[in-house]
């Protein structure tokens, strides 16, 4: 075939091949369902590590990082995710974690007297106590809550529309939308687990209840 006669055949080609591949149906991945957990323990950044790491990403991310790392590489890890990739976390929060990632996945000790202290900061406990009113919106942008989920639209979550038209004529509705916040699970909405928030106190429960009822 002379050049010029190929390159006609080519350009006559090509509207025929572009136009079968945007009348072609989009592709539909469906991903295995998660099945990677965090090493239980009894040190309080194992809770918050579920509520605050999962968000972002798999158990198994923590699995991939080398093994024997100290407790400040961990902590150095944990603050890597608050400032580069903008984790939803207090500088409390990376403390906490960082030793529950360090004596669960690391060379460290839980009772290590660096350990403890990191793990139980002056900070925590007044906390828990404070009288202000957070919110709902505040609260939902704390906690990453829209990283999963949207008002009208479904993310990797359901849309909060979709969950307050579920829910609406459920005389328990507050009650059962404030116990999967705080207790996380999956099968409601399909195979994606959510993650317990189980730091929340009743009165951010009700209140971002409320709010998700509402829409």
């Amino acid at each position: 075939m002379k050049p010029m006669k190929f390159i006609t055949t080519l350009l006559c080609a090509a509207p025929f091949c572009l136009a079968t591949l945007a009348s072609a149906a989009p592709l539909s991945i469906t991903l295995p369902p998660e099945t990677a957990v965090f090493k239980p323990s009894t040190l309080p950044g194992y809770a918050l590590a579920q509520q605050k790491c999962s968000v972002c990403h798999s158990a198994d991310y923590i699995n991939f990082q080398p093994p024997g790392l100290s407790l400040a590489q961990w902590t150095a890890e944990a603050g890597k995710m608050q400032h580069v990739y903008g984790a939803p976390i207090s500088d409390q929060d990376v403390s906490v974690i960082g030793a529950y990632l360090a004596v669960t996945y690391g060379s460290a000790k839980a009772n290590d007297a660096d350990v403890q202290a990191a793990s139980n900061p002056p900070a925590a406990q007044p906390v828990a106590v404070t009288v202000a009113k957070v919110d709902a919106k505040t609260l939902l942008q704390n906690n990453a809550c829209l990283s999963c989920h949207a008002i009208d639209h479904k993310v990797v979550g359901p849309a909060y529309h979709d969950v307050a038209a579920k829910y609406a004529k459920d005389p328990q509705a507050l009650d059962r939308v404030m116990s999967s916040i705080q207790h996380g699970g999956s099968g409601k909405w399909g195979d994606v687990p959510m993650p317990p928030f189980a730091q929340l106190s009743p009165d951010d429960l009700k209140s971002l209840a409320t709010f998700i009822l509402s829409q």
